[in-house]
C-alpha cells in the first residue's frame, strides 16, 4: 500500500498551493489516475481533489467557449453549443469511452490520459521508457499493433488515447493553466508532447501547473464536421485510426479544413501538411487521396501496423467526402 494525502482545493489558487509539495497529483474523475494507482503505476504522495472547480460552458459574445476543467465530458457532449457548433467534438466524446465514464470523466483530466499501451501497464517484466526513464521498450520489436507510425521515437511508440483531444487539436483549442508562477495559454497542438528521448513525459505542463478551462474559437465552418472513429469492435474500444474534420466549401474550392487524426502517434496529431495540400483546390476524392497521402509519407510503421497507412488515408478521405455535402 502506498500512503498519500488527500485535501479538496477551494479553487484553482487554493488547489496550487496544495499541490506544491513533491509527487502531487490533481484528482477530477479519477476515472484513469485510480486505475494507475491500482497498478501502482502512479505513486501520488498527496492527492488534490479538483472536482468542485470550474464545471460550466460559457458562450462567449465573440461565438467562442470557455469550458470549465472539471466539466463533465457528457456535459460537454450534450451541451447545445456544443451539439450546434462543433458536432465533431460531440461525436468524439461519445466515441470516446461507456456512458458511465463519461459521466465520471472531467475535460481536464481527459487531457491528460496516460497511454494504454500494454508494455506500459505490464510492470511485472516489460520494459517501458515511459514507465521507468531509461529501461528500454518492447513494444519496438513487440507486438505493435497498435502503436505510432507518425512522430515516435526510438525511446517510444505509444499511442495518446484520447478522442476528444483529437477533435480538439482540429478546433484550435486553446488550453487555461494555472500554477505557481501564475496564468497562462497554451494552444492543445502544443500541451503534448512527441516521445523524443523523454517519453515519460507526456506534456509541457510545469510542475503542480492546472488546467482550469479549454477554451474554443469561434469557427463558424466547424457546423459543418465530423469524428470517424476505427477500432477492433464497435463497444468501447480505443482507436486504431480515428479522424476529426471541419470543411469550408465555396463552390466546390476547399476554402478552409481543420483537420487531426489519433491513434497514430504519441500525442493528438494535427495534420497540417494535408490541410495545405487541400487549401485553395477543389473537394474532390481525388484531391482528398493526395493529401491524405502527403500527410502520411512521413510514416514510419512497425512490424505490426503498416496496415495503419492505408487505413488512415482510406479514413481521411471518406471523412472529407462525407463533408462535402453533394457539391459538385
Amino acid at each position: 500500500m502506498t500512503p498519500f494525502t488527500f485535501a479538496r482545493a477551494a479553487d484553482a489558487a487554493d488547489a496550487v498551493r496544495l499541490a506544491a509539495v513533491p509527487d502531487a497529483s490533481y484528482l477530477g474523475g479519477g476515472t484513469n489516475l485510480v486505475d494507475l494507482m491500482r497498478e501502482t503505476l502512479a505513486r501520488p504522495a498527496a492527492l488534490v481533489d479538483v472536482t468542485g472547480l470550474a464545471r460550466g460552458i460559457e458562450e462567449r459574445p465573440d461565438g467562442s467557449l470557455l469550458i470549465g476543467a472539471a466539466a463533465k465530458n457528457t456535459a460537454v457532449a450534450e451541451h447545445h453549443a456544443v451539439r450546434e457548433r462543433y458536432p465533431l467534438l460531440s461525436r468524439a466524446i461519445v466515441a470516446g469511452a461507456s456512458a458511465q465514464i463519461r459521466n465520471m470523466a472531467t475535460v481536464g483530466g481527459n487531457l491528460l490520459q496516460r497511454t494504454r499501451c500494454s508494455y506500459f501497464y505490464d510492470d511485472d517484466g516489460a520494459r517501458c521508457n515511459k514507465r521507468v526513464p531509461g529501461q528500454g521498450c518492447d513494444a519496438i520489436d513487440g507486438f505493435n499493433r497498435n502503436h505510432a507510425i507518425l512522430g515516435a521515437s526510438g525511446a517510444c511508440v505509444a499511442t495518446h488515447p484520447s478522442d476528444m483531444c483529437v477533435a480538439l487539436a482540429a478546433l484550435d483549442a486553446v488550453v487555461h493553466l494555472q500554477g505557481a508562477q501564475g496564468r497562462r495559454t497554451l494552444a492543445l497542438t502544443e500541451l503534448h508532447r512527441l516521445p523524443e528521448d523523454r517519453p515519460e513525459l507526456d506534456t509541457l505542463l510545469a510542475p503542480g501547473e492546472l488546467i482550469t478551462a479549454i477554451e474554443l474559437p469561434a469557427l463558424p465552418f466547424a457546423t459543418r464536421s465530423a469524428y470517424r472513429k476505427v477500432r477492433d469492435r464497435s463497444s468501447y474500444a480505443f482507436a486504431l485510426v480515428s479522424v476529426a474534420a471541419a470543411l469550408d466549401i465555396d463552390q466546390g474550392v476547399v476554402c478552409d479544413v481543420r483537420l487531426a487524426l489519433g491513434g497514430v502517434a504519441h500525442k493528438p496529431w494535427r495534420a497540417r501538411v494535408a490541410e495545405d495540400a487541400l487549401k485553395g483546390r477543389p473537394a474532390t476524392p481525388d484531391n482528398f487521396r493526395a493529401a491524405a497521402a502527403a500527410e502520411l509519407a512521413a510514416a514510419a510503421p512497425l512490424r505490426d501496423n503498416a496496415f495503419k497507412i492505408a487505413l488512415a488515408q482510406r479514413t481521411i478521405v471518406a471523412v472529407l467526402d462525407s463533408l462535402t455535402g453533394g457539391q459538385p
